[in-house]
């Protein structure tokens, strides 16, 4: 029986390293977008969203060390619909790299 609880410890953890890198993730995706994006995309402000992701990524980093449930759960939750529903539609406003400055170039022009 030790091992098995081993192992589920064991996927507990990289289940909860995985949730707070996602939240993380968000996180700074959020701050880095110019507040006038959210309005313009029609989603709620910058400050909602950021302290949506920020205790998201709180409670993320609490969960890694122990389970919180449910809790961790809904932070997870925050999260993906920031990432899902939010990001796509303030992408466009700029605050993060553009689809055509990502790879591909070097210092004196594309590869």
């Amino acid at each position: 029986m030790s091992a098995l609880n081993s192992l589920q410890s064991g996927v507990l953890l990289l289940l909860g390293v995985a949730a707070f890198g996602l939240e993380v993730w968000a996180l700074v995706d959020c701050l880095r977008r110019p507040a006038g994006a959210f309005v313009a995309a029609g989603k709620r402000t910058k400050t909602f969203w950021t302290v949506i992701v920020a205790v998201a990524a709180a409670v993320g980093f609490v969960s890694v060390f122990s389970v919180l449930g449910l809790f961790g759960i809904i932070a997870v939750v925050g999260a993906a619909v920031y990432l899902v529903d939010v990001r796509p539609a303030v992408r466009q406003y700029g605050g993060g790299p553009r689809r055509d400055d990502r790879g591909g170039s070097g210092p004196y022009g594309p590869w």
